[in-house]
């Protein structure tokens, strides 16, 4: 099976702040971004379309002509709970040093850690392989920290590798398992 994980376009976010499951809007260069990923995916033929239900990987579905894709909570980026659409260097909850020293297993306050929306993707990949044929291409609209964890799952990358290479947005993501 052929896994096409493709990460949403530039948001409307200033630089800095933490936005995760925010339904935040897309940028205005979004029409130009979409566009060079709509050219890029003609390449592939999908046997389904999977899409996180937040509306930055929606708008890019549907841009992209899947206008009916899957949607899928467990494709969520991270949740931050009480910390989402918040600059980073604002937060004074004493829970985000811990979070800095171990972002893997520490959650935000009110949110979950990186390992709880990895066992979401990992749930996901698994349900994936139960009812999908093992010579189709699944096309995936997702973020940023569903890739990264995609690249440990699948690629047994290690986090720190991972995050060095984290997709930029607008990014095809391909991995055959």
């Amino acid at each position: 099976m052929r896994l096409v994980f493709i990460r949403h376009t530039s948001v409307a976010v200033e630089r800095g702040v933490c936005y995760g499951q925010s339904d935040v809007p897309v940028a205005e260069s979004f029409e130009t971004e979409a566009e060079a990923v709509k050219k890029r995916l003609e390449a592939y033929r999908f046997d389904r379309v999977y899409s996180s239900p937040l509306s930055r990987c929606m708008k890019l579905a549907v841009y992209c002509g899947y206008n009916n894709p899957i949607t899928d909570s467990r494709l969520l980026e991270m949740n931050f709970g009480e910390w989402e659409m918040k600059r980073f260097d604002e937060i004074t909850d004493p829970r985000l040093r811990l979070w800095y020293d171990d972002y893997l297993n520490v959650h935000a306050t009110g949110g979950e850690s990186a390992m709880e929306q990895r066992a979401r993707l990992e749930d996901f990949i698994t349900d994936l392989c139960a009812i999908c044929d093992s010579d189709e291409t699944i096309a995936i609209f997702c973020h940023g920290g569903i890739i990264i964890h995609a690249m440990a799952i699948l690629d047994r990358a290690d986090y720190t590798e991972a995050f060095r290479h984290q997709p930029g947005y607008g990014a095809i993501s391909e991995w055959h398992i």
